[in-house]
């Protein structure tokens, strides 16, 4: 009589089962720690194990484990990014970074899992663009002009909305199919809440409308501020009102032309599009405007009995309008 083969015992069929590389890496991952003997189930008993079928494990060496990084003085996300071949978006998310976090020197960063390569040629990248930042550009004119978001600008360079960009820097512009961010916040500038942002937006808006410089803009933003807090004030000192402050018994409209802060705001500009023609006089109908010390241009169009008190809004105005011009 021939005998038959016996089968492999069963512990041998399950020893030939090989989990997936990834999945083992994260069984490994939630059982470390000091709660792991709890998280770990108890194991069934081998009569009740259906037969499993072997399966090809996923080699090792196409993983690449995650790396970290210690942050250096002059570094930015983007460019620990580029060094490492991964994009600034994966540096964020696993480290809990936002478009406005600050990394500091001595910081360690963990810089993710890079793909493995791959015997599929991969899809063709959008050629990247740069733009050399010339005098006067901002931002977002930058995006606009590219046909990208500013946060997208922001995303590829490493910034935040608080960067000021300088002549001579380059930018790299990405593709303007990008995905946009799934939800952006309104973007406040450095000590400026959500309304005074707002008004600051509408002075930048209307400055460029007219073809102020920027430093005209930021003349008008330190003013406003200086005078209402950039608020659009229903009250003042005797009859002033509004953004800038002006007062109807001084020709500046009347109180319901000076509350309209787009109004008002074209009036401090002035010049020849200014709504009250003649009547009052702009910061653009003040002669050499452009030439005046910070201070002295203000009040040349305000006529305050605090004029050296502007000045102390110079700095702080021009870092309103790189964030938000």
């Amino acid at each position: 009589m021939r005998r038959l083969p016996l089968s492999p015992p069963l512990a041998r069929r399950r020893a030939a089962a090989v989990w997936p590389a990834a999945v083992a890496g994260t069984i490994a991952l939630t059982l470390t720690g000091e709660n792991a003997a709890q998280a770990a189930p108890p194991a069934p008993p081998l009569a009740s194990l259906p037969p499993l079928t072997p399966r090809a494990a996923t080699p090792v060496s196409a993983m690449t484990a995650p790396s970290t990084y210690t942050v250096k003085p002059g570094d930015t996300v983007w460019a620990i990014a580029r060094a490492h071949g991964v994009d600034v978006a994966t540096v964020q998310a696993v480290n809990g970074l936002g478009a406005g976090s600050v990394i500091r020197p001595g910081q360690v960063l963990t810089i993710g899992v890079a793909p493995a390569p791959s015997d599929a040629a991969p899809a063709p990248a959008p050629a990247e663009r740069t733009h050399e930042v010339a005098q006067g550009d901002t931002v977002s004119a930058i995006a606009a002009a590219n046909g990208v978001s500013v946060d997208a600008v922001l995303a590829a360079n490493g910034l935040t909305r608080a960067s000021i960009i300088y002549p001579g820097d380059v930018l790299r512009i990405p593709a303007s199919g990008a995905a946009a961010p799934a939800s952006v916040a309104v973007t406040t500038a450095p000590g400026l809440d959500a309304e005074q942002s707002d008004n600051a937006r509408l002075i930048i808006r209307i400055g460029r409308e007219l073809g102020v410089s920027d430093r005209g803009i930021v003349i008008a933003l330190g003013t406003a501020m200086q005078e209402s807090w950039l608020r659009n004030l229903d009250w003042g000192d005797r009859d002033s009102l509004g953004l800038f402050q002006q007062r109807p018994s001084s020709g500046w409209g009347t109180p319901e032309q000076i509350m309209d802060r787009e109004r008002s705001t074209r009036v401090f500009y002035g010049g020849a599009a200014d709504p009250n023609g003649p009547a009052t006089r702009g910061l653009l109908d003040i002669p050499g405007w452009d030439g005046l010390a910070y201070a002295d241009a203000a009040q040349a169009v305000q006529i305050s009995a605090y004029p050296d008190r502007y000045a102390q809004w110079e700095q702080p105005a021009t870092t309103w309008l790189a964030v938000l011009g």
